[in-house]
């Protein structure tokens, strides 16, 4: 790691050399990708796990000992005493809540993507973040890709020539039991609060906020226009396959055309298109490949820690590296559709299920070169003619700020 691990190490606590008191909200699920960054950055000495929330007891074994275990956050904090550090690692309904009764606390604040569910929501954290003073980081775990870095200096230097659109790719799979897991999954909102599970917005978040982060496009400000095709092979509320196309105020396309009803699932990518070139980030592996008319490149980049560049921040004042006025833009992509029509179902005929029972998934038919095309052509899936893509784009109409 670099600088950001550094201090983190050395001084993140309430003191030189004392280590940051932690709570953890959360434990199952992305929670347990926490519990164990936490255990690393405890037996370096930089935190102390003080106490974890969930109401579903954590696995015995799972939390260190010393580690008192409560049913929510309210307990937690009338508990705990005080806590430099809160990661809340929970349902995407439960965001705006939790994190705001974190910052209520005075600590720091983790909050995993998406962010909270609406803007408006997300309006009332920045100015709760903003009265309280204390850093907010969003768990866009690709922005801390040293990749990026790279990828500033190959466009300083005109290595792809002039950027001309970037496209993010993404095809997983996910089958039946994925929506069964709990009862949030694929919804748009229970009882009325909002939700917004679908593929942008959650499982392939990363590929919009990277795509974004690439862009320069960060706050609300840096988005002059955004449109949504939306649609669904499974029987679900949200979107599961889907193209957000995005123009930046400068004037830069932005395509994101994703799907988790793949045949099989692929890294997904975010791709720059250059006039004298093209540069693929595969950010799930820090993996970024530059083609030009002189030749082929590869390379793998470290990447730094979430989590410790946080506790740096707090420490030193280091910038925050995925901040939460940093997901603004990523925020107006996630309300441009949580108030889009409902995603068109995909007509059967144009759908397989391949698997048995909760392991079956759907795979859309023709789905890769579909997805390819619309992050090339930067267009949707009923401009590309497609047979099951009844519907047309849907313009967001983006507040004034």
């Amino acid at each position: 790691m670099g600088t950001a691990t550094e201090a983190a190490g050395k001084g993140a606590g309430t003191a030189p050399g004392t280590a940051a008191r932690v709570a953890l909200v959360g434990v199952h699920g992305f929670g347990t990708h926490h519990l164990r960054n936490l255990e690393r950055l405890q037996a370096a000495g930089a935190v102390e796990l003080v106490a974890v929330a969930d109401p579903q007891p954590p696995a015995p074994g799972a939390v260190p000992p010393s580690a008192a275990i409560h049913p929510g956050l309210d307990e937690l904090l009338q508990a705990a005493g005080d806590l430099d550090l809160v990661i809340v690692a929970t349902p995407i309904q439960t965001h705006a809540p939790l994190a705001l009764a974190a910052l209520a606390a005075d600590a720091e604040l983790y909050l995993e993507k998406p962010p909270v569910a609406s803007l408006a929501d997300f309006n009332r954290l920045c100015a709760a973040a903003e009265d309280s003073g204390r850093g907010v980081q969003i768990g866009f775990q690709s922005l801390g890709s040293h990749a990026l870095r790279a990828i500033e200096e190959l466009l300083a230097a005109g290595t792809i020539g002039t950027l001309e659109g970037i496209s993010a790719t993404g095809r997983w799979v996910r089958d039946r039991a994925y929506y069964k897991r709990s009862r949030w999954a694929g919804k748009r909102s229970i009882n009325g609060v909002d939700v917004v599970d679908g593929v942008a917005t959650n499982p392939l978040a990363h590929a919009v906020a990277t795509a974004l982060r690439i862009a320069g496009a960060r706050t609300t400000a840096d988005i002059a226009s955004v449109e949504t095709e939306l649609y669904r092979a499974n029987d679900i509320e949200s979107d599961d396959t889907s193209v957000i196309r995005i123009r930046t105020t400068p004037g830069l396309p932005i395509t994101c055309a994703l799907t988790i009803c793949a045949s099989e699932s692929v890294e997904p990518c975010v791709t720059l298109q250059g006039s004298a070139g093209t540069a693929v980030f595969h950010y799930t592996e820090d993996r970024l490949s530059i083609e030009t008319a002189a030749g082929r490149s590869e390379k793998t980049f470290g990447r730094d820690d979430l989590t410790e560049n946080l506790l740096a921040h707090r420490a030193t004042g280091v910038p925050l590296t995925s901040s939460l006025l940093d997901s603004g833009a990523f925020m107006l992509v996630l309300e441009a559709v949580r108030t889009a029509p409902l995603p068109s179902p995909i007509d059967p005929a144009h759908v397989r299920w391949e698997g048995d029972g909760d392991s079956a998934h759907a795979v859309v038919t023709g789905i890769e070169a579909a997805l390819e095309r619309a992050g090339r052509e930067h267009a949707t899936f009923s401009e590309l003619g497609l047979p099951w893509a009844v519907s047309a784009p849907a313009t967001f109409d983006i507040p004034a700020s």
